[in-house]
């Protein structure tokens, strides 16, 4: 890097998440080039933001724009704008596409990942375990957000449940309208930190960006009404964005998914359900299934009581699915 490129860019490239793991990766021909962010995605164009704002990139012939994601950093011509390479992802939120299809890409060099659930008739265990198991899978912190708390006669009994889920497992629970959501967060939001939100539709996701971003910072996302039936939402946010907050750093928001299907997420699974991980050794056998062999360790930690039964069925569910079989 230039000494005038480092003097005028470097403390305005690490507001916007640059850091070293990203720095090493340049080479000598590369240090004159923009640094550049992806904040949106679109279908035959991404914009980037830079140490000026926001910018439209200059695409060479065929490129395909759903190999990117929103928070990836790109080196690009400075006057052009011209795309030159992707740079390699700290993290990566991905989910695998119905049949086929390749991955979808969700999220990239994510710092924390809020997974957002509500205090009320939809909560669900099985679903926050499948959105933890997809966090550790992309090597980021999951931290369970609870909206609704306000609404709730008991909000303690839903937080203390959701923090049974994983060891270390940070929960927060909130009213996402509230000033005192952002101030609940924010070990989580400093300057140059990225979040991305993930959630069923209608758990306040986009309620929870907009008090995030706070008032005159930046388009708000929409918000949807919640039926009472059922305590279910309608779909508010329809694509991915980068959003500065005001408290510094920086959130993207997804649509909502009511269900998220797992492949090939065999560590996020095994740091989700790590008292089953450190009992598989004790089996008699290797490739135990703890499924119905003699001398499985987890078979017994259940009829002792000391492991619940259903957090096993949920495990293997989730593990056939992982590998691409029927539970």
């Amino acid at each position: 890097m230039s000494d005038n490129f480092a003097q005028t860019n470097a403390a305005d490239l690490q507001r916007l998440g640059w850091a070293p793991f990203f720095e090493d990766q340049l080479s000598g021909g590369e240090l004159d080039l923009a640094r550049l962010r992806i904040d949106a995605i679109h279908r035959k164009r991404l914009t980037a933001l830079s140490t000026v704002g926001q910018i439209e990139l200059d695409l060479p012939a065929h490129t395909d724009t759903g190999r990117y994601a929103v928070g990836d950093w790109l080196l690009a011509d400075p006057l052009t704008h011209l795309l030159t390479r992707r740079l390699e992802r700290k993290t990566l939120l991905q989910r695998s596409a119905e049949g086929k299809k390749p991955m979808q890409l969700v999220a990239a060099n994510v710092d924390a990942l809020f997974i957002v659930a509500s205090c009320n008739n939809d909560f669900s265990l099985a679903r926050l375990e499948r959105y933890l198991a997809f966090a550790n899978e992309a090597g980021t912190e999951p931290v369970i957000v609870l909206t609704k708390a306000d609404l709730a006669q008991d909000a303690a009994e839903f937080e203390q449940q959701a923090s049974l889920l994983q060891r270390g497992l940070a929960v927060v629970t909130l009213n996402a309208r509230s000033t005192g959501a952002a101030a609940a967060l924010r070990p989580w939001c400093s300057v140059g930190s990225t979040v991305a939100l993930v959630g069923s539709s209608g758990v306040g996701k986009s309620t929870l960006v907009n008090t995030l971003v706070g008032v005159g910072w930046g388009q708000p996302q929409q918000t949807g009404s919640v039926r009472e039936s059922d305590s279910k939402g309608r779909h508010t946010t329809t694509s991915r964005s980068l959003h500065a907050m005001s408290g510094g750093g920086w959130v993207i928001d997804t649509p909502g998914v009511r269900s998220l299907h797992l492949k090939d997420v065999s560590e996020g699974i095994d740091m989700l359900f790590a008292e089953i991980t450190e009992l598989a050794p004790q089996c008699k056998f290797r490739n135990c299934s703890h499924d119905h062999e003699p001398g499985c360790a987890v078979i017994a930690a259940v009829a002792a009581g000391t492991l619940d039964p259903d957090r096993l069925a949920r495990w293997r569910k989730l593990q056939a699915e992982s590998r691409g079989r029927h539970a």
